[in-house]
């Protein structure tokens, strides 16, 4: 068409989603400006980021020729999506730096053209280094190489060599080190006080990295030769050609700590200092000893809580209890601490310094949990040992108090009242199609209780209403834990498997031997089955509908407890994205009792339908669970929907990539629903044999055990 006909339609294209006459046709205008080929390919971005923020489509726009040229769609693809992914977490202005900064993007996109970039690593090592050892340390991109024991910092990009697995590897060997400093005890001593007794303190804190590397890398050497052998191809010049011989042997020596570094650096205080090798990075005392004092409050405070709960659950009885009434006075001398630990040293190889701790309380074995464990580790790693005073547990008052204020603390419905907060929320990322990108920590989910309804008669009514039915489940399902699987072609067994017989006949005749495997075993199944029940909350199930859910639920779990499957039930509603909540029936944990049965009996229409937060999160639950095969059953009754603009294209979009990252993670979705429409959008979400329609919601009931049955058989 002609030009002028073309700017005519770009102009009623874009007027919907601009302020201004005047900015629809500046934006016309520099479309127009593109090539022919690009123009439709730049409207197209245009309108799409004009839904979400026209200030940032009209700075695109403008520069969008320059960043096609410089880097093409790809890169000019990525920069667009840093601004947005800033823009959702941050706001509008810094985003607009990000659009209006773009020649430092191009620079740092011709960069990575040639490295790799700490994003597209940072999973994958912080996975890593925890399966090393020690507390998990997080990853993040900063100009300095160095650690402060609880953060590692790397650099945004490594360029080493063109071949991205030599760059992963030296990120690897980075990463290993400054997790070497936390592991092996470079931070045990006070580095900062130790150097107070040097003129040029910056020199002998650099003697001191050189020889805290010599003793770390004869550590690695010892425990991980793999990553020693890769951390050497990286030395160019070693520090074991710049430093003295007896120095790398006393460092090589199994005992050799950090204090071993200190006392050394006299020696070589009046020689030059050694050239830095590349993974090796900085240390940065002051930072350091900031985070860890934090630390060590934090962690006091939490052991001694934990050994509190332990000699509560051992039946504990402290000796002349402070009264109560004195705790209340003003200036009362602080309540009586708790009971008296003991600590037990035992070897354990698993620990850096060889060795560990057991606790024991009035002589008899104090066995922590998987948390204070944690905690132990992590005070050794700090101290080398557990301090005595960590040894006695907080006083009952403060006890008490501390688990009144968790209470207080992890009350949901508290949190919705006045000013949002995210503290303390699960925040999950949701996918954006029109963007092609997910908007990072963009939904706000937090887990409430079903408050149980005792009083109800709904699961005694029910039971009674389809006693037959019930009956009948429960004699299906024994017969499903108690069915033997027909293991054929066995040396031996109860009966003759015919058609191996007549093979191995047919071997003999043509001068083969006779096959002893002719024979049939009834071998017992093996159930390694996890589910979790995903039910709608949403205000659309009011009436029928969430009495038949109930219904349903009731029968499936009375079913279920001669099968002995472990499952959970979960429900979900929520209004918008920083409002996602989910309603915990029955963990894994829990027994299906009368606890139970009155949540189930409790289930009541909330709010609205956001369905990718719900999985996801139930998603990251199952990773908590061993199981051969793990079923997410959803029972639904509509699409997913929100309050804000979480409905069509953008709410299915996000549930099936939801569902996709569940499947990554070997978990099998399967989708119940009354919704007469959802043949329209199932198969998109869940597959065509993943899904079914039960056309009368009276029916779900009757249905959804033999749903069941027939997807755990």
């Amino acid at each position: 068409m002609p030009n002028t006909e073309f700017a005519n339609s770009l102009t009623d294209i874009l007027t919907p989603y601009f302020y201004n006459s005047w900015t629809v046709d500046e934006v016309t205008e520099f479309i127009l400006d593109q090539d022919k080929e690009l123009q439709e390919y730049v409207l197209n971005w245009v309108t799409s980021i004009a839904k979400t923020q026209p200030e940032l489509a009209y700075q695109y726009a403008e520069k969008a020729k320059k960043a096609l040229q410089a880097i093409g769609q790809q890169g000019t693809e990525q920069w667009l999506q840093s601004a947005l992914d800033i823009y959702f977490s941050a706001g509008l202005y810094p985003a607009n730096q990000v659009i209006k900064n773009l020649d430092e993007f191009i620079a740092q996109f011709h960069l990575l053209q040639k490295g790799s970039a700490l994003n597209d690593v940072k999973g994958v090592l912080e996975n890593f280094l925890h399966g090393l050892n020690g507390r998990p340390l997080k990853i993040k991109a900063h100009e300095t190489l160095f650690t402060d024991t609880e953060t590692i910092h790397l650099p945004e990009v490594v360029c080493e060599s063109d071949d991205s697995k030599t760059n992963f590897n030296l990120y690897k060997v980075m990463a290993v080190h400054q997790w070497a400093q936390t592991w092996y005890g470079t931070w045990i001593v006070d580095v900062t006080a130790e150097l107070d007794a040097y003129k040029n303190k910056q020199k002998a804190l650099a003697l001191f990295h050189s020889l805290e590397t010599i003793r770390l890398k004869a550590c690695i050497k010892r425990d991980f030769p793999g990553l020693y052998r890769q951390m050497s191809s990286f030395e160019t010049v070693t520090l074991e050609q710049q430093l003295p011989e007896g120095i790398i042997k006393d460092l090589s020596n199994r005992t050799a700590d950090a204090g071993d570094s200190i006392a050394l650096i006299g020696q070589l205080y009046s020689q030059k200092t050694p050239q830095p090798l590349i993974y090796q990075g900085q240390l940065l005392p002051e930072q350091v000893n900031a985070v860890v004092q934090a630390r060590i409050i934090k962690e006091k405070d939490l052991f001694r809580l934990a050994l509190a709960k332990m000699a509560d659950e051992m039946g504990h009885q402290q000796e002349n209890p402070e009264p109560a009434e004195a705790q209340d006075e003003e200036n009362s001398e602080p309540a009586q601490d708790g009971a008296k630990f003991k600590k037990i040293p035992v070897q354990d190889p698993e620990q850096a310094q060889g060795f560990s701790y057991e606790l024991e309380l009035d002589g008899n074995p104090a066995i922590p949990n998987e948390e204070t464990q944690s905690l132990i580790d992590s005070i050794i790693q700090d101290h080398g040992d557990i301090p005595e005073e960590y040894l006695v547990a907080a006083g009952s008052g403060a006890y008490h108090a501390w688990q009144a204020q968790q209470q207080e603390e992890l009350d949901p419905d508290e949190v919705w009242k006045g000013t949002y907060h995210e503290e303390g929320a699960f925040l999950y990322d949701e996918w954006d199609c029109t963007r092609q990108a997910h908007r990072k920590n963009w939904c706000a989910l937090r887990e409430k209780e079903v408050k149980p309804d005792h009083d109800s008669q709904f699961v005694f009514d029910t039971l009674n209403k389809y006693k037959g039915l019930s009956k009948t489940l429960r004699r299906t399902f024994e017969a499903m834990r108690d069915e033997n699987k027909v293991l054929r072609k066995q040396p031996d067994g109860e009966n003759l498997d015919i058609d191996a017989l007549v093979n191995s006949m047919a071997d003999v005749r043509s001068g083969m031997e006779l096959s002893s495997r002719i024979y049939t075993k009834a071998h017992k199944a093996d159930r390694n089955i996890a589910v979790i029940f995903m039910i709608d909350m949403s205000g659309s199930t009011k009436g029928w509908i969430n009495t038949a859910q109930r219904e349903a639920l009731i029968l499936l779990c009375e079913a279920l407890q001669s099968l002995g499957d472990r499952y959970a039930i979960y429900g979900f509603s929520g209004m918008t994205r920083k409002r996602c909540e989910l309603y915990r029936i029955k963990t894994f944990e829990d027994l299906y009792d009368d606890e139970v049965r009155a949540r189930i009996a409790a289930i009541e229409p909330q709010d609205y339908t956001r369905m990718g937060v719900t999985i996801r999160h139930l998603t990251r639950l199952f990773r908590d669970v061993q199981a051969r095969t793990k079923l997410l059953i959803t029972l639904s009754d509509g699409k997913p929907d929100d309050y804000d603009s979480y409905h069509g294209e953008y709410g299915i979009e996000d549930t099936r990539m939801s569902l996709f990252e569940a499947r990554l993670e070997g978990i099998h979705p399967f989708c119940i629903t009354i919704d007469e429409e959802a043949r329209d959008y199932l198969p998109h979400l869940y597959g065509h044999a993943n899904y079914i329609v039960i056309d009368d919601v009276n029916k779900l009931p009757y249905k959804i055990s033999d749903i069941y049955r027939k997807l755990t058989t």
